[in-house]
């Protein structure tokens, strides 16, 4: 196949930073709709080992979109936090998202199995991949990408892999083959990584994550075992040998399971492509995070932001 020419169009319903925003897939070849969880092929290339990305939010942004697994053909959505669209706030020295952030098809991190590694169930979504090449995607972009490694983040107590992954037309693709080239070409990125993900969520009032496995970006090897074992639980899920609790199963090309759907019957709407509303003001703020306090403080309850300082980015 090739992976210079897109595969999929957008149709975008709503106007972005709102509840009602939605981004559905279409195929190109034969227009029909798609599922992103579940249609979009999780090899692009099996034999050379490059997977599918489905980008969910694109570096240095704050919306928070990924894909939703309880609505009809899994549209990208934004998330939500105390009911309002959610934006993930920026902390210094960072702005939004450092890589573009999104997922890998086809995969789950089941809820029902303990992780021996993590001591940990699953998160319940597809396996998240911070695509660490020069370009900057957008949101619905399906990037080509080759593994490189994987963090092992316990986010509320629950398995929350995090893929270290580069597109394969990136300039440097032929120079990173597993995580230790990462540190030798793009020195301080991993730290940088494992420090955004503790502190993300602390200017929202939340206590730092924790790590499995010692905090330790594990190689391409590991990586690799653990996106068959999400590929695995995904096929269990999607021919429903699984309790599915709230995802829609529903697919157009995946043949003997219990949610396929004649592709004739699914209506995709017009792709409307409207400005983005006004996004909130504390988008406008950056928030200093007291590392050290982190690391004394082992009290912090959600509530708390009193680690952190405000700073105004206007």
């Amino acid at each position: 196949m090739d992976s210079s020419k897109p595969q999929y169009s957008l149709r975008r319903v709503g106007h972005p930073f709102t509840k009602d925003y939605q981004v559905y897939f279409e195929r190109n070849a034969d227009k029909i709709a798609v599922s992103p969880f579940h249609d979009i092929p999780l090899h692009h290339d099996e034999a050379r080992n490059v997977f599918n990305m489905v980008v969910e939010v694109p570096r240095w942004t704050n919306a928070k979109f990924e894909i939703s697994r309880g609505k009809s053909m899994n549209p990208i959505t934004q998330d939500t936090l105390d009911g309002n669209p959610r934006f993930t706030r920026s902390c210094f020295p960072y702005k939004g998202y450092i890589w573009n952030y999104g997922a890998l098809p086809q995969t789950w991190e089941d809820p029902h199995y303990t992780d021996p590694d993590t001591d940990a169930k699953g998160d319940n979504d597809p396996i998240d991949a911070c695509e660490i090449g020069r370009a900057i995607a957008k949101t619905g972009d399906v990037k080509q990408v080759k593994i490189l490694g994987v963090l092992g983040l316990l986010d509320e107590g629950e398995t929350d892999w995090k893929l270290i992954v580069i597109d394969v037309t990136d300039p440097l693709a032929d120079k990173l083959h597993d995580i230790s080239d990462v540190e030798k070409h793009l020195p301080g990125l991993l730290d940088a990584t494992r420090d955004w993900f503790r502190i993300y969520m602390v200017p929202n009032g939340y206590p730092p994550n924790e790590y499995a496995l010692e905090g330790k970006f594990m190689d391409k090897a590991y990586a690799l075992k653990v996106v068959k074992e999400c590929s695995e639980a995904w096929r269990r899920l999607v021919h429903g040998k699984v309790e599915k609790g709230g995802i829609s199963l529903h697919n157009t090309t995946l043949s003997g399971t219990p949610g396929k759907l004649d592709p004739k019957d699914v209506g995709l709407p017009t792709d409307e492509n409207l400005s983005p509303a006004p996004v909130p003001q504390e988008l406008e703020e950056w928030f200093y995070v007291d590392r050290e306090r982190l690391e004394d403080d082992k009290k912090l309850v959600h509530g708390d932001d009193s680690l952190c300082i405000t700073l105004d980015l206007a």
